[in-house]
């Protein structure tokens, strides 16, 4: 049985200089990822492209793997600091309009950088990110969850825990699989027009 890469960072980046080489470590892994795929994408073509030694790119990575994790670490990052605005703003708002901004929400969280997003999504078995989705995906159904909670005197009688996972699995499949599947056809016009059609589906389910 093959050993498994080592995915964990050798270091954490102090300083500023070594954060500004981890940078960019991590942005030639994402651009070679997107424009030559996982199998092209050696530490010493990812050194090349990033404009430092393979032997800095050891210091902070064991493993072209690693800097895959790391890829999927950053992008994850900016996801989840999209919803947790969200979180934020939704809370006061009525079911329709919260849900609209939910959906709205998944769509542009899923078009942040749609190439990636598909690339990392086939590279988080290899990377054993797993757990990490798995985090993310418990952290959105908690935040859909405590907002059904508070609003269930809007809501027809069922199970909130029910509710979050219909809703949040509707709403995810629908960003994601427009976004990954057709975002080089995706206007404002067609997003707009998604995002009616998928309220209006998850609020008819809630109410």
């Amino acid at each position: 049985m093959a050993r498994k890469p080592p995915t964990k960072p050798r270091k954490n980046a102090s300083q500023e200089r070594s954060r500004a080489t981890v940078d960019a470590l991590v942005e030639a892994t994402a651009r070679i990822l997107v424009k030559e795929g996982f199998e092209k994408a050696s530490t010493n073509r990812i050194a090349e492209i990033a404009g430092v030694s393979v032997g800095s790119l050891y210091q902070y990575f064991p493993s072209k793997e690693a800097l895959v994790a790391a890829v999927i670490d950053r992008h994850n990052e900016e996801i989840m600091g999209i919803v947790r605005s969200a979180r934020i703003e939704v809370a006061d708002m009525p079911i329709d309009k919260a849900v609209r901004k939910l959906v709205t929400v998944a769509i542009e969280a899923h078009r942040i950088d749609p190439k990636l997003h598909r690339v990392l999504a086939e590279q988080i078995p290899r990377t054993g990110q797993l757990k990490d989705v798995e985090a993310f995906n418990r952290e959105v159904h908690a935040l859909v969850r405590t907002y059904l909670e508070s609003r269930r005197n809007e809501m027809r009688k069922i199970d909130p825990a029910l509710a979050t996972f219909i809703c949040v699995s509707a709403i995810e499949a629908v960003a994601h699989n427009t976004v990954l599947n057709h975002a080089e056809m995706l206007t404002e016009k067609t997003v707009r027009t998604l995002v009616d059609e998928t309220t209006r589906m998850v609020v008819g389910y809630l109410r």
